[in-house]
This record gives C-alpha cells, sequence and structure tokens, in this order.
C-alpha cells in the first residue's frame, strides 16, 4: 500500500503543478498535436479529446483507434468533472483503500472510470475549465502521455 501513497502524492504534485495562467484553442491544438505525433513515434494509436468550458477544442481518432476509447474519454472526462481530480488519481484512490473505484455505489460505471488518462485542465486562480484527455494505451501510459504533453504546452508558454 506504500506505493500506493506515493503514487498518490506524485499525482497530486502534477495536478499542482500543471496550471495554466491562460489555455486557449491555439494551445488546445498544440498539446494535441504533440500528443498524436508523440504517439505516431511508438507506432500505436489512440484518441485524444480536448475540452474547455464544455466546449470541444481538439479530439482526434487516430488511425487504428476504436469507439470505445471515445467511450472511455467520455467516463474518464466525467470523472474529472465530479471530482477535480486525475481520473487516475481517482482510480489510485480507491485502490490505495482496498477497494475499487468501480465499487462505489453511487457511481454507475456507465457514466464514471477511474482509470488514467483524462487529467484536469487547470487555470491558476481558477480551478476546473476542462480536461485533457488520451485513451488507447494501459493506463499509466494513457495518464503519463498527457502529462508529458501539459508540461511541453507550460514550457512552451514560459519561452515566450
Amino acid at each position: 500500500m506504500d506505493h500506493y501513497a506515493d503514487l498518490l502524492h506524485t499525482l497530486a504534485q502534477q495536478e499542482e503543478s500543471l496550471q495554466f495562467e491562460r489555455f486557449d484553442n491555439d494551445a488546445a491544438l498544440a498539446v494535441g498535436l504533440w500528443i498524436v505525433e508523440e504517439v505516431r513515434k511508438r507506432g500505436k494509436a489512440v484518441t485524444v479529446n480536448i475540452t474547455r468550458n464544455g466546449q470541444i477544442l481538439f479530439h482526434h481518432a487516430m488511425t487504428g483507434a476504436t469507439a470505445d476509447q471515445a467511450d472511455w474519454i467520455r467516463r474518464k472526462n466525467n470523472t474529472v468533472q465530479r471530482f477535480c481530480r486525475s481520473s487516475y488519481y481517482m482510480g489510485i484512490s480507491y485502490k490505495s483503500r482496498g477497494s475499487t473505484f468501480e465499487d462505489v455505489k453511487y457511481l454507475d460505471d456507465i457514466e464514471y472510470a477511474g482509470h488514467g488518462g483524462a487529467f484536469p485542465l487547470l487555470i491558476r486562480g481558477v480551478g476546473l475549465v476542462g480536461t485533457v484527455s488520451v485513451s488507447g494505451l494501459a493506463q499509466a501510459d494513457d495518464h503519463a502521455l498527457v502529462v508529458a504533453a501539459l508540461q511541453a504546452q507550460l514550457d512552451t508558454q514560459r519561452d515566450k
């Protein structure tokens, strides 16, 4: 269980550090394309989705992606919207307590998923405004890909 505590600490730190001063449509495009290019280098296929204030700013299903990936994104996004935490954090949080996210009685697993891949789009001083989501890899890899893309965008914004 200690590794869960360490992982939860890391995930919470990511949510704290990956906050933007601004995130516009061009930033969404840059993040989405960064993810697509990174996955293409790996020879894999994913679906990517970026929303802000209920508006889809970027959505792409790579060749080889499945329709199920879009549904996973919807369910993971619902989790982020409800809990203001990454979908991976929520799944690990329940595992750390000896349970599973799917065992939560008041959450319909048709609507929510506690699997990695959806990350809160956070504006510093504002809070949650959307999600950046990937589906198609192992959940830890989906999560790591989103984190790397958001970090790359933050680095780009700082350099300007």
